[in-house]
């Protein structure tokens, strides 16, 4: 086969304000022909997405895939094995590895591995400060050179504000913008903020979790400072009370929170406020979780139920909006391919469906196990998933 026709799905591309049935031909690693009724050709593979909707592959631009350093977590190979059932063409991986993402020589020999094992495109986040630890900047124009997409420290706050500006000064002439861990989240919100207005250095927020900080966003947005944002699937969800009922496998950073964050996160999602969802995906051994040698492991893996959970928290959200948050939004804001489906782009697709499935974590690709998402019923599943013209994933009903 040299190439795929994907037939009679409803194809939703946010980026072309295209929202109707059609057809999309894929060959050489690109979207060739969009249209209705399109006639295949002898060499193609033909996909019937009649009832399920087509959309540019789907991005997450916040997950740990643990290499270097932490392979009992997750891998490369399972890490993105995860991805790829979870509908995600690609992926943007944290800094926080051992060594961390800090040298160019670092991000080369992860993109080596990446290379060799992984099943969808991985995008590197270098580290904003080297070793992760707060004090010296990396050399950012090098590691943008070497691959890096973005710059993060996550795991840890940039503590000293003098630091963190330096940082900001000497990476804004980059495209590439800082993602910062805010914790504790509304003060460092705000002071990031601020130091994003002074030094005009394009900001993302990961995992908002507060209404607070959502308010600081929108003001430093009406006084034009260019940061953006991203909630989880477990944010959007749940609230403080599961730690009460489930205890240490609830632990997560920033901690999970009341009531009114989570309807001000969903709000947020609906006007506009939040740019991105994005899983967080954190993988840990079962007895880090479990703090059997310590305090808890704080994060869940989410890649694989990210789809369904998104759609279970927002079930009256656009397909449009939908597809923005999970796919346009991201390339926009990491300035990476895809993010569409217009002829010429890469053949990166998420075919999905509004099919109910019950979450069984036992079945995972990822390693890590843990997912409060455990044996709930979500209502949307993907059906296959596409990264540069071939098939990486097709759900069992599908085949």
């Amino acid at each position: 086969m040299t190439g795929i026709l994907i037939k009679g799905g409803r194809v939703v591309d946010p980026a072309s304000r295209l929202d109707s049935l059609r057809d999309l031909r894929l060959r050489g690693g690109t979207i060739v022909e969009i249209g209705e009724h399109l006639a295949p050709v002898s060499d193609e593979e033909i996909i019937d997405a009649a009832g399920a909707i087509v959309a540019p592959g789907f991005i997450d631009m916040h997950v740990h895939l643990r290499e270097p350093g932490f392979p009992q977590k997750e891998t490369i190979a399972t890490g993105t094995e995860a991805a790829v059932r979870g509908g995600f063409t690609a992926v943007a991986c944290m800094p926080n590895t051992d060594p961390a993402l800090d040298a160019p020589e670092v991000l080369r020999g992860l993109m080596q591995d990446v290379e060799r094992h992984a099943r969808c495109r991985v995008y590197p986040i270098g580290a904003i400060t080297r070793g992760r630890r707060g004090v010296q900047p990396c050399d950012f124009a090098v590691l943008v050179s070497a691959g890096a997409v973005a710059f993060s420290d996550d795991g840890d706050t940039v503590a000293d504000a003098a630091v963190l500006r330096q940082a900001a000064l000497d990476a804004r002439d980059l495209k590439s913008p800082l993602i910062e861990h805010c914790d504790p989240e509304e003060k460092i919100v705000a002071r990031d903020l601020e130091i994003a207005a002074q030094t005009g250095k394009q900001w993302h927020i990961a995992h908002v979790s507060m209404a607070d900080a959502l308010d600081s966003i929108r003001r430093a947005r009406a006084r034009g400072v260019h940061v953006t944002c991203e909630a989880t699937p477990h944010h959007l969800t749940f609230t403080d009370a599961l730690l009460q009922q489930i205890g240490p496998p609830a632990t997560v950073c920033p901690p999970l929170r009341a009531q009114a964050d989570v309807d001000a996160l969903r709000r947020a999602v609906r006007d506009g406020t939040i740019d991105a969802f994005a899983s967080d995906h954190a993988p840990h051994t079962r007895a880090e979780k479990l703090g059997q040698d310590g305090p808890a492991a704080p994060g869940f893996s989410g890649l694989e139920i990210a789809v369904g959970a998104y759609a279970a928290a927002l079930p009256d959200l656009a397909l449009l909006r939908f597809v923005e948050l999970l796919s346009t939004n991201p390339a926009r804001i990491l300035r990476v391919s895809g993010g569409t489906l217009a002829v010429g782009a890469p053949a990166d697709v998420t075919i999905f469906a509004q099919r109910t499935w019950t979450v069984d974590p036992a079945t995972f690709a990822s390693k890590g196990r843990c997912t409060p998402f455990a044996g709930r019923r979500l209502p949307r599943s993907v059906i296959a998933t596409i990264v540069n013209g071939t098939v990486r994933f097709r759900a069992p009903q599908a085949a």
